[in-house]
């Protein structure tokens, strides 16, 4: 289904983003806030944000829009066709992606916000993240991001003598280490199954050793040496994972329980191993073939298109006030441990400094900061950010890829030639 283009009704005037804005006749101006935080606590956290905000900027009204993650496309999609999309909307930079492809952001009215807030006040590598194709804008205001690599159960390790690993034959020989299967012990809890993590966790190996879905020209380019490499360390290590498709749910109660030491998944891990009571004993390493590739998510603040001039000016206002270091911080400590500043100014906070999550990894959490400008992902090529990857996971042919070859036993050659075609063919009817 494809979302329709809307016109951009109003050329931005500019206003002081952060005393507020206000019209000749100090009319209040309401806007609405998209986001993903249904739970209720996370609504309390939002809404007593925005009733700072409105002390501040008392012409100016927020209204919450809470929707189910898995409902997000659909509702988008709805709104978009009645012209009513909500002025800010929290999106991933996938999703991001997709909706700048259908024209649906303010490009200049993000620009400014940005602009506003100060480029430096983001870590290194976040905002090339939320680049636009076209590398001359961005389709967000960055607000958070969850990063994903190996974890590992330092006790465990010690204790078979193995050290940190930090290449994939290093990371390959401690999991066949850790591997037997009649105990069922598994060295690593891998994804595996048709599912956007697995196109994730195999994102990392494959950018590490130099291959991609794209060329520098936008051609599909998975039929490669450096993809075949990849997906052959990738169907080897899959061998010292658990039998059958293995997802979410799967990777983290076999790290959780013990039955695999080591395993692929987000920094939403954090909070179940802090609850565990071991903090301490939880490692993270990103194993490197030619160079450090971690997979990231990046959570922004998006200003949409066809709006009026004040609710524009209005959502600038509200995304740059965001961004101020207690409301950031505040954001961000929704989920401790899990969502990952990309403010520099909320490290320096009581709020992040005193939380005892944070408090409990010890360095572990700016050792994941650090991890930023390491951040790959398919379909960045260069200074290229390709919005038609957003169609190539929505296909689901990667994960199935990988799936096949794993799980599915497949011929590697055969299956990486035919998942070109069927990307060719995807790709050219866009």
């Amino acid at each position: 289904m494809k979302i329709p283009n809307i016109v951009l009704m109003s050329a931005l005037v500019s206003c002081g983003l952060l005393s507020g804005c206000r019209d000749d006749n100090n009319t209040v101006v309401t806007i609405e806030f998209m986001h993903s935080s249904v739970e209720q606590e996370r609504q309390a956290v939002i809404s007593q944000l925005i009733e700072r905000f409105e002390k501040e900027n008392p012409l100016i009204r927020i209204k919450q829009v809470p929707v189910e993650e898995d409902a997000y496309n659909t509702k988008v999609i709805t709104l978009a066709r009645t012209g009513a999309l909500p002025e800010v909307i929290e999106v991933s930079h996938d999703y991001a992606k997709v909706m700048d492809k259908e024209q649906l952001l303010d490009r200049d009215a993000i620009a400014k916000t940005v602009k506003t807030v100060n480029e430096n006040t983001f870590y290194d590598g976040i905002l090339r993240v939320v680049r636009t194709e076209d590398g001359k804008a961005w389709t967000g205001v960055p607000v958070s991001a969850w990063l994903s690599g190996v974890w590992y159960h330092k006790d465990v390790l010690a204790a078979a003598g193995i050290q940190e690993p930090h290449t994939w034959a290093e990371l390959l020989k401690a999991s066949q280490t850790l591997t037997d299967p009649t105990k069922k012990h598994y060295g690593i809890a891998l994804p595996t199954a048709e599912s956007v993590m697995t196109e994730q966790a195999f994102s990392q190996f494959a950018l590490s050793g130099g291959a991609n879905v794209f060329d520098a020209n936008g051609a599909v380019d998975l039929d490669t040496p450096e993809m075949t490499k990849a997906l052959t360390f990738y169907r080897a290590l899959a061998a010292t994972t658990m039998p059958g498709s293995n997802d979410v749910m799967e990777i983290k109660d076999a790290f959780m329980n013990g039955s695999a030491p080591m395993a692929i998944y987000s920094t939403y891990i954090l909070p179940a191993v802090y609850k565990e009571g071991t903090p301490a004993n939880l490692g993270f390493v990103v194993p490197t073939e030619k160079s450090s590739a971690v997979y990231g998510m990046v959570t922004s603040l998006t200003i949409t298109n066809g709006q009026t001039e004040d609710e524009t000016k209005a959502a600038q206002t509200f995304v740059a006030w965001m961004e101020q270091a207690q409301n950031a911080a505040d954001w961000v400590m929704m989920s401790p441990g899990a969502a990952l500043p990309v403010n520099k100014r909320v490290v320096d906070t009581a709020t992040w400094k005193n939380n005892e999550v944070i408090q409990a990894f010890g360095q572990l959490p700016y050792e994941l900061i650090a991890q930023f400008p390491n951040v790959q992902v398919f379909g960045a090529v260069g200074d290229k950010n390709f919005t038609r990857m957003g169609d190539v996971t929505g296909s689901g042919i990667i994960s199935s890829m990988v799936h096949d070859v794993t799980v599915g036993n497949k011929d590697l050659t055969s299956t990486l030639s035919g998942s070109q075609k069927r990307l060719a063919d995807l790709i050219s009817q866009r």
